[in-house]
């Protein structure tokens, strides 16, 4: 199974909408910027409280490379 399939099923199986190609590219590139900023566990929990704002990921993302 590949990561986009596993993705999609979760988002099915917790009642979400499967995430365009844009959104997985800028969740992506949020998680480099943490994981290379700090340690690599950084990456999942900023994509995390990503998620709990509503804001737009790319925006997010953007912000993060100023975390230091």
């Amino acid at each position: 199974m590949t990561a986009e399939e596993w993705i999609d099923r979760f988002a099915a199986l917790i009642g979400e909408e499967p995430l365009s190609a844009t959104t997985r590219a800028e969740l992506l590139e949020l998680a480099a910027t943490a994981a290379h900023a700090s340690e690599r566990i950084a990456a999942p929990i900023a994509c995390y409280l990503a998620g709990r704002t509503g804001r737009p990921v790319a925006e997010l993302a953007e912000l993060a490379t100023s975390v230091h």
